[in-house]
């Protein structure tokens, strides 16, 4: 086989996958922007059971199935890691913590995701992907940290207590195989969560507050986008890709945030945020297999031609000055 049918013999990475998931950071990223402007104030739990039930039961509704057999528990436990256990550290920390801090320790999961993945399903993280992590979290705390953070033990514990139980409930999504399609066990999921939340949300915030029509709207954006669609890409990213892989893309999650908060909320921006935002896009794109494997082609064909040159120039070095051989010989 020639050196350019080796090349075209190598994998070719299917990008829809990848940038499918990362409607799900993006989408994440305009909720600190929606829920700052439009959602009743001081009240997070309320506004992630929004967030979740609602279109968690229009999904089970609309499939027509409910889970069975080990999936009752396998749904709820998933949906309380991923979302409504999640939910609740999530925002304990972003009250707790000074946005940046909750930002830099939550952009720690794909490291997270990574160990846990390797634990728990064998799934060895690779070197360029634990860089990527590395850099990645360097790019959000310079994005996103200021000077004078003043760190809250209980905050701080939430922000990492989010961070592991999402990995977990990640990797889980990876382990347990499906009994039925994505879309039908995400609904599952978001429905068991916001059911987890509902209790949380009377125990600790009281009754629900009134909401006007900005609110619905954007509860409605935040449920079907930011939460139906962002977790089903972001769950149909951990099936078919590597979950450090996967998990590195939640980094976007803060570059959306900031970017949406300079247009429309006039925040500083300045050289150190648009280093932070270059070292985040590149430990997101160094731990995508398709950027590896597209790196690797590039490089085995531009040494292609020059291994080719080497082959023909030693040959003709080879080749005899006479014609007594036949060329069947002289190969």
């Amino acid at each position: 086989m020639s050196s350019m049918e080796t090349i075209s013999a190598q994998p070719s990475w299917n990008w829809t996958v990848p940038v499918a998931a990362l409607i799900a950071p993006v989408a994440w990223g305009s909720t600190y922007i929606v829920t700052e402007n439009w959602l009743p104030p001081d009240r997070p739990l309320f506004a992630a059971a929004m967030r979740a039930l609602p279109i968690g039961l229009i999904i089970v509704t609309l499939k027509g199935q409910l889970p069975h057999g080990v999936w009752w528990w396998r749904s709820l436990v998933l949906g309380t890691l991923n979302i409504g256990l999640f939910f609740a550290l999530i925002f304990t920390a972003a009250y707790r913590l000074p946005g940046g801090l909750a930002s830099t320790v939550t952009a720690m999961s794909p490291l997270a995701v990574m160990l846990l993945a390797a634990f728990m399903i064998g799934e060895r993280p690779t070197a360029i992907g634990i860089g990527g992590g590395v850099v990645g979290v360097a790019g959000v705390a310079l994005l996103v940290l200021r000077a004078g953070v003043h760190v809250d033990v209980i905050g701080l514990l939430a922000a990492i207590g989010a961070v592991l139980v999402s990995g977990v409930g990640f990797v889980l999504v990876k382990r347990w195989e499906r009994p039925a399609d994505l879309l039908t066990v995400t609904g599952w999921q978001l429905a068991s969560g916001g059911l987890v939340l509902v209790p949380a949300t009377l125990i600790f915030e009281g009754r629900p507050p009134s909401v006007d029509l900005p609110a619905l709207a954007s509860f409605a954006y935040l449920g079907i986008v930011g939460t139906g669609l962002a977790y089903f890409v972001w769950f149909r990213g951990l099936t078919r890709m590597p979950a450090g892989s996967t998990s590195l893309l939640g980094l976007v999650n803060p570059v959306v945030g900031t970017a949406l908060g300079v247009t429309f909320m006039h925040e500083a921006f300045g050289g150190i945020q648009v280093l932070g935002v270059v070292l985040v896009l590149a430990g997101v794109l160094a731990g995508q297999p398709a950027v590896v494997a597209a790196a690797r082609n590039r490089l085995r064909r531009t040494s292609a031609p020059a291994a080719s040159d080497r082959c023909g120039a030693r040959g003709l070095s080879q080749w005899p000055l006479t014609t007594s051989r036949t060329p069947s010989r002289a190969r």
